[in-house]
């Protein structure tokens, strides 16, 4: 991964292959036109502060993500400078937006490519700039090679030229303890997030739940936090009938793992509970033709869960955080659930299967109930539950349900001050009916209408009493089908990591719970 340094040195004398700076859309109350952005001083002075006007002239207008290089000037050892928009220009008295930050640095990190060092001369505030530029720099350098021919040996991507190898952030202070802890606070954050965007992207051949329970078991050896992990011979003895009602039509056995990170000091306790469907095929309700191919996705969730409990191990976080992963193959065999079976689950209740395609919530539903049995503070659910949820909000922006205003509106708030683009979603008793059935306490399909938020009702049936819980749907932003974007690459984002981490920061401050 792309190295990071903190950096004093004048920007003319460094040397490197590019200079990064940060340009604006003047406001109408303070300027017109291109704003060049605090930290490119120096490289404006160069151009006898004419720079604006020469980026101007070669088409920049500082839009968001916009990326336009020219030649440095005279006197510089670094031969490019790459200006990238940060929007529109930031009021007197205002800092510029820390995601402004994170997706510029980002932006530049991707088309750096094949470059052995860049200088980052994006504006620098103080320690929360800090933390965003070095999460853009190292979520946008990200790429997935391990499947290409020697891929993960020599870390090349596809067009055949290494990640950025490292970035030094101009006006970050070496000795400054604020601005160092918030560049390893990055570095830690970004390499689980990308940890789990390996996950996504990894065929299901290779990420069957066995395999993936393996890889956190590895991870806890690191790291220092224990993994249990019940096969499918003891979730048939404990009756988790929705884990085994999903996996049982594949030859991949599921899995039910939980990770706990314990603080010797901590007195509160957050549980995340994570979808992770290695393959979902739809099972006997067969998914049609062209929407089967990224659904290597549908364990993003689970994913999600596992680097935040890394993650809090890792920064040592005062708060006790356990994860469980609720890993299955949904596959279509002799063995796989069928429609109208009835499934007994973990608490007790039983669910007519509907449809097979509801897998989801059926795995989270046992994760859920055995959450709850250590009656934490909190417990926050994540997955790629529904398509209804991206035709609600889109491809960028997860959905937020749960069964505590303060605390879901708690949730949405550290979702945004993180960068991660989400919405409050309501529970309407109205659709809990629909959930009925006439052999079963409930069944696993409500209406069509509002299926994300039946899908919400549906889990909430298995949160134990009195805990506070909220549920995550990341249908839409789990999985980035288009091109490239700020830091976000095409295939797995890591969507939600970030959230779930600032959540067990807010836990252990106190701020939450």
């Amino acid at each position: 991964m792309t190295a990071l340094t903190l950096s004093t040195a004048a920007a003319a004398g460094l040397r490197a292959d590019a200079i990064v700076i940060g340009v604006a859309k003047g406001t109408a109350s303070r300027s017109a036109g291109l704003v060049v952005a605090p930290g490119a001083e120096a490289v404006d002075a160069a151009y006898d502060g004419k720079l604006a006007g020469v980026l101007e002239t070669l088409g920049a207008s500082g839009a968001e993500g916009e990326l336009t290089k020219l030649p440095s000037p005279a006197g510089f050892k670094a031969p490019l400078v790459v200006a990238v928009g940060l929007g529109d220009e930031p009021g007197k008295d205002d800092a510029y937006d820390p995601e402004a930050l994170r997706r510029a640095a980002g932006v530049a990190a991707r088309v750096l490519t094949g470059s052995k060092k860049a200088a980052f001369a994006l504006p620098v505030d103080g320690p929360g700039a800090i933390g965003a530029i070095g999460e853009g720099v190292l979520l946008g350098a990200y790429s997935y090679d391990a499947q290409r021919e020697n891929g993960a040996k020599n870390g090349r991507a596809k067009n055949g030229k290494a990640p950025l190898g490292e970035a030094a952030l101009l006006g970050g202070k070496p000795r400054d303890a604020a601005h160092k802890g918030a560049l390893a606070r990055a570095v830690t954050v970004s390499e689980e997030l990308n940890r789990s965007r390996d996950l996504i992207n990894m065929p299901p051949n290779d990420l069957t739940p066995e395999a993936f329970a393996a890889i956190t078991q590895a991870a806890a050896k690191e790291h220092g936090f224990k993994v249990q992990v019940l096969d499918d011979k003891a979730l048939v003895k404990g009756g988790y009938g929705g884990i085994m009602g999903v996996g049982g039509g594949s030859a991949a056995t599921p899995r039910l793992v939980k990770l706990s990170y314990k603080h010797p000091k901590a007195d509160k306790h957050l549980a995340l509970v994570g979808k992770g469907i290695t393959y979902d095929s739809g099972g006997i309700s067969l998914k049609p033709a062209g929407h089967n191919e990224t659904m290597k996705c549908d364990m993003a969730g689970a994913a999600a869960v596992f680097a935040a409990v890394v993650s809090a191990a890792r920064l040592g976080l005062e708060v006790n955080v356990t994860g469980w992963l609720a890993l299955a193959e949904n596959m279509p065999s002799g063995s796989a659930v069928r429609p109208g079976d009835v499934l007994r689950m973990y608490s007790g209740k039983t669910v007519e299967v509907l449809n097979t395609d509801a897998e989801g919530r059926l795995v989270l539903a046992d994760a859920l109930w055995a959450a709850s049995q250590e009656n934490p503070d909190a417990i926050v659910d994540v997955a790629t539950l529904t398509g209804a949820m991206v035709l609600a909000l889109g491809t960028r922006t997860f959905g937020i349900m749960g069964n505590d205003e303060a605390f879901r509106a708690a949730v949405h708030e550290a979702a945004e001050e993180v960068g991660e683009p989400a919405w409050q979603m309501p529970l309407p008793e109205h659709l809990r009916k629909a959930g009925e059935s006439q052999v079963a306490d409930l069944s696993n399909m409500g209406e069509r209408m509002g299926g994300g938020l039946f899908a919400g009702l549906f889990l909430r049936e298995f949160v134990g009493e009195g805990i506070t819980w909220a549920h995550l749907d990341i249908a839409g932003p789990a999985f980035n089908e288009g091109g490239p974007f700020g830091y976000t690459p095409k295939g797995g984002t890591g969507s939600a990591v970030r959230t779930l981490v600032r959540l067990a920061e807010l836990t252990a401050e106190g701020e939450l719970g």
